[in-house]
């Protein structure tokens, strides 16, 4: 049936192939399903886990084999899931009040998904869907529901999420594009799309609810257009586009081997953004320079106990092997009222961003904030390691944070374990606070990692997953430009280098103005290191001075916006 829909597309390109619904219904196989004895329930979980976690690490070799390094990891860290304990004690616990194990599997991966729904980060938001992946996937094991039988032809995935384990079973270049009902960006479903180029469409709502199995569909992921039951006219003008942008695929791959300098000799380090060592994986596909920020707080999620000095140095230390002699900076725990943890017994807060978060929880919690320090210090045997701070808004907490550092060391010494006392300690300028005082931070930080998406969004006072006040978050805005301008300026004063980790050092037009600015390092998404690379190359220091000049003479961001898209 012809029918047209909108979306928000985060993957360029044009997809053309018929609709696949994403996911299959385990209802019917709940209902028909008899529960035995407690105990032979349990039982069932114990194999169909055993089961599930060597299908998936022998998946994400295969996988890794056969050159989708992406999904790989992706499998690798669903089985992690399958193997935590916690997991298992949560379905047992959940059989002995309900005495039905698939039921109990689904319940309890739930509650893990729900725990990263409510975050404010939005990677750990779009995490959800792995939990309820994993679930999904053991509860069909228990229930004997096979996998299922795709064809060869070009298949367009639709769903409001779709399971990675899905895109994971289907051949490579055979998914012609992924049509999203959820709005995250963030999701592995479009994190493997943008790593492989396939079109893809969030926040399709009507969409996702409305498109059959087997419809043809047309999808446009620089539009967000979404047809179905095509006319021949429509069809003729898509493979026109796809052919095209086929060629602008081979353009971006040749890219990736090329250093990130301008016309006239200025570079500047593009690194990854990574939140589990998998995603090293996604990092060196696209030539990053290093990792810029390794969020840590998915060593502390899904458990019910503190993750332990070796836990964690071993996470770190994979990082920074990997990694060589390139930078690997490891944010401490930025964990709080916003990322609630059981065993950190934090009480809940009427405003969670504002409140008792990262540093501030790190600095009241020697139990917590040690371990992690003497596992970053002894990575750095292994390869090139610095550690930041999160959440910094004055110079005596940065202080204290030395303090331990040097506390660490002492311990270290005193257990004979080896590390480099060369490491660098940073400030993650993420408060209006911290941009305000970076003259007098410089003086004791080894360099700054500015910290957009909460610098903007403190900024502002607009919380971006709010719905009605979205449009407000811009990171053009000139008040924020002022204050990234200072950051880096202090940093230059200083001798330190000055870095950003977010939304905005992904962006290939703000690249430009924070050229301008003498920014040094830009962390990303790994899929978007050759998307700014290709615009760094592309201009002089020259012009983008002239433009950082002009665009401080807007009063609105998206002025600034839409003169840097007539320019560039």
């Amino acid at each position: 049936m012809k029918q047209r829909f909108t979306g928000l597309g985060v993957t360029t390109g044009v997809g053309i192939g018929k609709a696949l619904r994403a996911q299959v219904d385990l209802d019917k196989y709940l209902k028909t399903y008899i529960p035995s004895f407690v105990e032979d329930e349990k039982e069932k979980v114990d194999k169909a886990l055993s089961e599930v976690e060597s299908f998936l690490f022998d998946k994400a070799e295969e996988l890794r084999a056969d050159g989708r390094t992406e999904q790989g990891a992706i499998l690798e860290a669903h089985a992690m899931i399958v193997g935590d304990p916690v997991m298992r004690e949560n379905v047992l616990s959940k059989i002995d009040a309900t005495g039905n194990s698939p039921r109990a599997v689904l319940a309890a991966a739930e509650e893990q998904a729900k725990a990263f729904e409510e975050m404010e980060d939005e990677y750990f938001r779009a995490r959800a869907v792995d939990f309820r992946d994993v679930g999904r996937r053991i509860a069909r094991v228990i229930l004997g529901v096979p996998d299922r039988d795709v064809g060869d032809e070009p298949v367009i995935l639709c769903g409001y999420e779709i399971e990675p384990s899905v895109i994971a079973n289907i051949k490579t270049g055979q998914i012609a594009g992924i049509i999203l009902g959820a709005g995250s960006t963030t999701a592995h479903a479009v994190i493997i799309a943008k790593a492989q180029g396939i079109p893809a469409i969030v926040g399709a709502v009507d969409a996702a609810r409305a498109i059959l199995d087997e419809e043809e569909v047309l999808m446009d992921g620089d539009t967000g257009e979404i047809i179905t039951g095509p006319t021949t006219e429509e069809r003729a003008v898509y493979e026109k586009k796809a052919k095209k942008e086929e060629k602008q695929k081979e353009h971006y791959l040749a890219l990736k081997d090329l250093p990130a300098v301008t016309e006239d000799g200025r570079s500047v380090i593009l690194a990854a953004n990574i939140g589990i060592p998998s995603d090293m994986d996604f990092a060196e596909e696209y030539g990053a320079e290093g990792v810029g920020l390794f969020r840590t707080e998915f060593l502390f999620m899904g458990r019910d106990e503190l993750p332990t000095e070796d836990e964690q140095f071993e996470a770190y230390k994979n990082v920074a092997e990997k990694n060589g002699d390139k930078l690997t900076i490891i944010r401490t725990m930025d964990i709080g009222g916003d990322k609630p943890l059981s065993y950190l017994e934090i009480p809940k807060e009427e405003n969670p961003f504002l409140g008792y978060r990262a540093l501030r929880v790190s600095l009241k919690r020697k139990d917590l904030f040690l371990p992690q320090l003497k596992a970053a210090l002894r990575a750095s045997c292994y390869g090139k390691v610095a550690v930041m701070f999160p959440m910094i808004i004055n110079v005596s907490e940065f202080l204290k944070a030395k303090e331990f550092v040097d506390e660490a060391k002492v311990e270290l010494q005193a257990e004979h374990k080896d590390y480099n006392n060369d490491v660098q300690f940073g400030v993650m300028v993420e408060t209006p606070a911290a941009a305000m005082m970076a003259d007098s931070l410089a003086k004791y930080a080894d360099f700054f990692s500015i910290g957009s998406n909460d610098l903007v969004q403190y900024t502002l006072a607009v919380d971006r997953s709010n719905a009605e006040i979205a449009h407000l978050y811009n990171h053009y805005h000139p008040a924020v430009l002022r204050l990234v301008q200072n950051i880096i300026k202090a940093a230059k004063t200083h001798g330190i280098p000055a870095g950003m980790c977010g939304e905005m050092a992904s962006d290939p037009r703000a690249a430009v103005l924070l050229l301008a600015m003498g920014i040094d390092e830009l962390s990303m998404g790994a899929p978007s290191i050759p998307i700014v690379k290709e615009q760094v190359r592309r201009v002089r220091m020259d012009e983008a001075k002239v433009l950082l000049e002009k665009a401080f003479t807007f009063e609105d961001g998206e002025e600034v916006k839409r003169y840097l898209e007539g320019q560039l």
